[in-house]
């Protein structure tokens, strides 16, 4: 009987040193819980409050009628009737499908060729690869500051080229920032500033790719144009994927450039030149129709979640092919 006493009295004192021990376990894991929360919840309050907030309260919004002062009035689906006979609302949703369509397959086929050509051993590399990123990241104000000057309709050199070189009367001279010409400046401009960005991620899915699949495409007899084919195009998949996601969501969201190069001084933009990101401000902080802003807002939303599930989409059923 004192042999069990003694046995029962190790027992307990065994599994009260084991609870112990686990409390402090818990203790030490709860206290590193708290640091790693500590340096997320700046992000997570900034993201909440900033962008979670907005988006949830712009999907109330855009079932009501609000212009910041009045109270708010709940017009159901009205917002949404008015955008199909929205002349300017179809303007700018055209003029951004268009724009996305002309720049993603540009800025690919442009970013993917400088990677390809920067990612050679060749003299002066580094300074060719700074030179392709330079209009990414040069003042934007001052880039368009320059287009313009490039692309003046009587003091430009591109229409002096045309006036000099193709005989192109005065007259007849485009007016590049006018009409149906500015969704191409628009396209061309947008081009010309990303590639750099875009090349720099080509770049590096290029150096992912194993030197020996070249070489022995070289010793199967494979020319320069069956190992981009077979070789390059199936290697940069990922990167193509990443970067056309990216390019698309960035041309929806055009903005910045349209003002800079449409609007000017005046800062408005003509049916030709509007864009949904425009027009949701628009809206919002110039006729502070804030549902009706909202209800555009969605739908560029939805768009734009559309678009990506049918690139994800497209991906998956690529992959598996």
């Amino acid at each position: 009987m004192a042999y069990k006493t003694s046995n029962n009295t190790y027992n307990s004192d065994t599994t009260q040193i084991s609870d112990e021990v686990r409390k402090l376990r818990r203790r030490r894991n709860l206290k590193k819980e708290l640091v790693a929360y500590s340096f997320i919840a700046p992000n997570f309050i900034g993201f909440a409050v900033f962008t979670l907030v907005p988006i949830v309260f712009a999907f109330f919004l855009a079932f009501m009628k609000w212009d910041g002062n009045n109270p708010v009035e709940f017009v159901g689906l009205s917002n949404f009737k008015d955008l199909i006979s929205d002349k300017f609302f179809i303007a700018s949703l055209k003029n951004t499908i268009i724009y996305s369509i002309g720049t993603v397959p540009l800025t690919l086929a442009t970013s993917l060729g400088l990677a390809i050509l920067l990612n050679k051993e060749v003299k002066g590399r580094a300074f060719f690869r700074t030179l392709g990123f330079f209009p990414y990241v040069a003042s934007l104000v001052a880039v368009t500051a320059v287009w313009t000057m490039l692309f003046h309709p009587s003091r430009g050199p591109v229409n002096s080229i045309l006036y000099y070189t193709f005989n192109i009367e005065k007259g007849n001279l485009p007016n590049w920032f006018t009409g149906n010409l500015i969704i191409i400046m628009f396209i061309l401009f947008s081009v010309w500033r990303f590639m750099g960005y875009y090349m720099v991620i080509y770049l590096a899915g290029l150096q992912n790719i194993p030197r020996e699949l070249y070489e022995a495409g070289r010793i199967d007899g494979a020319n320069r144009w069956q190992q981009f084919r077979y070789i390059t195009i199936p290697g940069l998949q990922p990167t193509t994927f990443l970067v056309v996601v990216m390019l698309t969501i960035n041309c929806f969201k055009i903005y910045d450039i349209a003002i800079m190069l449409a609007g000017g001084s005046t800062g408005t933009l003509s049916t030709y030149s509007m864009v949904l990101v425009y027009y949701i401000y628009q809206n919002a902080f110039v006729f502070w129709k804030l549902g009706y802003s909202s209800a555009v807002a969605i739908v560029l939303f939805v768009l734009v979640l559309g678009v990506t599930i049918l690139q994800f989409k497209w991906q998956d059923k690529f992959a598996n092919d």
